[in-house]
This record gives C-alpha cells, structure tokens and sequence, in this order.
C-alpha cells in the first residue's frame, strides 16, 4: 500500500481519500462501487453526471480506464489530470483507494 500511496500524492491536490470531504475533486472515500458523478454536495460536470445515469460504476476495472485516459473514459470530464500510464501505478492507487471503500 505504501506504494499506491506514493502514487496517490499525484492526486491529493485534488482528492482525498480518508475522509468524506471534498476539495476541487470529490472524496475518494467509499468509491468503489459508487455511481460516477453522485457523490453529495461535489458540483460534477454534466459529462459525469451522465455517466453515472448510463450506468457508470466505479470498480476496479472502470477506474483502471478512466485513471489511464480520463478524458477519453468520460469525454467532457472537468478533471484537469492527464492520466497515470504506468499499469504498475494504477495497480498500486486502486490497492490504496480499496482500504478506503470497506
């Protein structure tokens, strides 16, 4: 885990994951198995927001897609991030957001 958190440092300027707090990003907290663009009081793009109302569930393999190419998973998404390229990082992030979904 240490590992996924090393790699999450990429995305604490935006998210945190420990807590059900927003920043400029919606809390990771709890994510897996969320509905894309549903987390309370966060203002998501109509992008996301009609991902989810397509069906969009984060899990492991949704999350894989979009943290490799977010605007490309949900064209119009307000995340400014490029994406992680390196398979071994998203291995390692997912590994990391987990413990904060149980």
């Amino acid at each position: 885990m240490a590992a996924g958190e090393t790699v999450f440092k990429k995305c604490a300027v935006c998210h945190i994951a420990d807590t059900d707090k927003n920043k400029v990003g919606p809390s990771l907290n709890h994510l897996f198995g969320r509905t894309a663009g549903t987390h309370p009081d966060f203002a998501y793009s109509a992008a996301m927001k009609a991902a989810g109302t397509a069906g969009l569930v984060w899990d492991e393999a949704t999350l894989r897609d979009y943290l490799h190419d977010p605007k490309l998973k949900v064209k119009g998404t307000k995340m400014v991030f490029v994406g992680l390229k390196d398979d071994g990082d998203i291995t390692n992030l997912l590994a990391y957001l987990k413990q904060f979904s149980k």
